[in-house]
């Protein structure tokens, strides 16, 4: 599976912000979806995770009631929607797939990665 994600940018704390994931793969709907983000000189974390159908989401409490994950199989892209960023959300965010069928914010459970893209919030 090729994942290529897309949408950051610069953007004032405050403002919203969607990435975009798209997947090559023709199975998509298979793939439990998740976004993770490292920030310079920090460890990579996990921000949400979708399951197969989209019914069931998970997110950092970091991000909770400001982020939303989506999905669109038949178009076999992932969102992730931010609203209200702060400075703290500056990151590389990625995009990422599981072959597990729930849910999961472990990173070792997702074997494929798209390149990242960058997000920067000023204050």
């Amino acid at each position: 599976v090729q994942l290529q994600a897309s949408g950051g940018g610069l953007v004032q704390a405050g403002g919203p912000l969607r990435l975009s994931c798209a997947a090559s793969e023709r199975t998509f709907s298979r793939y439990t979806m998740g976004w993770f983000r490292q920030a310079p000189g920090k460890e990579r974390e996990f921000v949400a995770t979708i399951s197969w159908g989209g019914g069931n989401t998970y997110h950092a409490d970091s991000v909770k009631g400001r982020f939303t994950i989506s999905r669109d199989n038949a178009e076999k892209m992932a969102y992730l929607l931010m609203n209200s960023l702060k400075p703290e959300d500056s990151a590389v965010y990625y995009c990422a797939a599981s072959t597990r069928i729930t849910p999961t914010q472990a990173e070792r459970e997702y074997v494929y990665w798209g390149q990242g893209t960058l997000v920067t919030v000023s204050s």
